[in-house]
């Protein structure tokens, strides 16, 4: 008996091994060579075992025979579909480097641009997996159809759906290679992004520099790791692949599959009254001396089987502030901390767009803020001018004021001037240490500026700015503002844990009442 497709479904067949070869032996191997995993590769280590459903695998170039049959097949160059982590839907996709360096063939380009579409439409994250560069001189038709050589007048921008993810799915990205052009806009178009050591991120690579400014430079020196964890441009750094695959996936136990839901929470097997000791004396008396936030934010959040719950983004870039995400008591929560180890905690521009950057991504997955302050203020000085400071610590504050989701503040020790607003949401519970301090300015610089003259002509100067010092410090105890009603309460720092526990599980009650939707935020400064 005859099948009456038969003669089809053998091309389709035919087609799909072609796929699976991708470049070929030999550029799959050189993949391996340079440190650097294939495509499907990375996509089934990433996802859970045999969940990964491609979409478009068809898609690509074919040559035939005179007689008809299949000759040869260039599939699309970007590979798409759907799988799952940790039982989890996603959407996933990444250039095949082994096709002309991930440079977009025309399938290619269009499976790329449609993993936005694929994400939104069926409302779960989104995972991209780069290694690719951006179009060639030549374009994405060099199988030298007579297509098209661009998309029609009325045909809607292709970052459209880009944007769009941001408000209303999680986007985590992966720089595995090198990535320029239109990957490297689609990596850092996401809410978490992780490079691997043999990665470059660029816009334009030493060649095209070099022809256009007459500079020479390296590669690495122009996008390498040390360069973009610095920029901003990426979050995290991984020394391998699968390094960042994790990380990846620890992002994403945090969040939401979508705007319109909210973090599960998980069992907790910390315990809720736990009270670390250390924590009464790790703010020195001397306002001088440092000490390490991270310890006080691992003590304060969930620690299961001897790991801390917390997981950093973005340490790197605008290191004063910490940002990252964590458990307490099982639930989702982000946390902002001054780190005194840098400027004194002190607010920089880079620090302000990192600040709400993240207040917008935790507002658009609803997920509490707990922010640690230690805020001596706007940094100062001529670079921070030069750099918009005030600008940028401006739009931070913008960001706070809008935000929506319950936020709690824990005041340890400085909080000075406007930049201190920032750490403080618009109906922000807020817990103060003994070692809370508040005012206009920090003693130190503000009796300088406004006793002056009193210190100038005053028999040993040094002796009586310090009295002077000592005299003002007083008046920014904590103890007035908890007399006066002006923090929710001033508590022994070792009861920290269980009293954001408790306020955590009322706030989220109230929260929880009203339908999660995405975030809608006004134009800032």
């Amino acid at each position: 008996m005859t099948l009456t497709w038969e003669k089809e479904v053998k091309e389709i067949n035919e087609k799909s091994k072609f796929a699976d070869q991708m470049g070929g032996k030999e550029a799959v191997d050189l993949q391996y060579k340079k440190g650097r995993l294939p495509i499907r590769e990375r996509i089934n280590r990433i996802l859970d075992n045999k969940s990964f459903n491609e979409v478009g695998k068809s898609a690509g170039f074919s040559e035939y025979n005179d007689n008809g049959s299949l000759k040869e097949f260039t599939p699309g160059n970007f590979i798409l579909g759907f799988g799952s982590i940790n039982k989890r839907p996603v959407v996933i996709g990444g250039e095949d480097f082994s096709l002309k360096g991930g440079s977009p063939n025309a399938a290619g380009l269009r499976k790329s641009i449609y993993t936005e579409e694929l994400a939104l439409k069926y409302k779960v994250p989104l995972i991209r997996l780069h290694e690719g560069a951006g179009g060639s001189v030549g374009g994405t038709n060099q199988e030298k159809t007579n297509r098209p050589i661009s998309d029609a007048v009325y045909t809607p921008s292709r970052f459209i759906s880009l944007a769009n993810t941001l408000g209303e799915v999680p986007v985590a990205t992966a720089a595995l290679g090198p990535v320029a052009g239109l990957p490297a806009s689609r990596l850092v178009a996401s809410h978490f992004s992780v490079m691997t050591e043999s990665s470059l991120v660029l816009i334009a690579g030493p060649k095209v520099v070099k022809r256009a400014l007459n500079i020479e430079i390296t590669k690495e020196a122009l996008g390498g790791p040390e360069v973009h964890l610095k920029s901003g441009v990426i979050n995290n750094f991984a020394k391998t692949e699968d390094e960042a695959f994790e990380q990846i996936k620890t992002f994403l136990s945090f969040v939401p599959d979508n705007a319109w839901m909210f973090p599960e929470s998980i069992s907790a097997n910390d315990r809720e009254d736990r009270c670390d000791d250390f924590l009464i004396d790790i703010i020195p008396r001397d306002r001088r001396k440092p000490y390490s936030v991270r310890k006080i934010i691992t003590s304060l959040l969930d620690i299961n089987d001897d790991q801390s719950s917390f997981f950093e983004i973005g340490k790197k870039y605008g290191p004063s502030l910490v940002t990252g995400l964590g458990r307490l008591n099982g639930q989702s929560v982000g946390v902002i901390a001054n780190d005194c180890m840098f400027y004194a905690g002190a607010m920089t521009a880079s620090a302000s767009k990192k600040l709400e950057r993240f207040s917008d991504f935790c507002n658009s997955f609803h997920i509490p803020i707990i922010s640690l302050v230690d805020e001596p203020g706007f940094m100062i000085g001529p670079e921070s001018e030069k750099s918009g400071t005030i600008r940028f610590g401006t739009a931070a504050i913008s960001a706070i004021m809008q935000s929506r989701v319950p936020w709690a503040s824990v005041h340890m020790h400085k909080s000075f001037g406007v930049a201190a607003t920032a750490h403080y949401g618009p109906d922000s519970f807020t817990l103060l240490w003994p070692s809370a301090l508040s005012g206009a300015l920090p003693v130190e610089g503000g009796v300088a500026v406004a006793f002056s003259k009193e210190i100038a002509m005053a028999e040993d100067p040094e002796k009586k700015q310090k009295e002077l010092e000592d005299q003002l410090a007083q008046r920014q105890s904590p103890i007035p503002r908890a007399e006066g009603f002006s923090a929710h309460d001033l508590i022994d720092p070792r009861e920290t844990r269980p009293r954001l526990i408790a306020w955590l599980e009322l706030a989220l009650k109230a929260y929880r009442l009203h339908d999660p939707k995405p975030y809608m935020v006004t134009m800032r400064p």
